[in-house]
């Protein structure tokens, strides 16, 4: 009886860990969060770009915004992420101001080339 029970315990905790590593939150570095409350900037966090940063702000206020935004670094790609609560139109909006080739910069090689 206690060589089986200790086998089944054994499978249990390797399903365990299965899990936990392959379902672990894969969360990037986070670049930059910005939270906002009723049209104004709460709180902040990370290196904002300036115009970004400025146009956002003039959106919430417009808009009357509470939402937050992130942007994250996941495996060399940049990823901004708005809040659910606010509609497709200004999700569009802010991303369409991101300057996501700001992040996405090719490093060049200055090596000389064999030829």
């Amino acid at each position: 009886m206690t060589p089986t029970l200790l086998k089944v315990l054994f499978i249990i905790i390797g399903l365990i860990l299965a899990y936990k590593l392959i379902f672990s939150g894969k969360k990037g570095l986070k670049v930059f969060e910005m939270h906002f409350k009723d049209g104004r900037l709460t709180s902040h966090k990370g290196k904002i770009p300036e115009k970004f940063q400025k146009d956002c702000r003039a959106i919430a206020k417009s808009e009357k915004l509470t939402c937050s935004i992130r942007c994250e670094k996941l495996s060399g790609a940049i990823r901004l992420h708005v809040s659910a609560n606010v509609n497709d139109g200004l999700t569009q909006r802010i991303r369409n101001l991101f300057p996501f080739e700001y992040y996405d910069k090719k490093q060049v090689d200055n090596s000389r080339q064999a030829g």
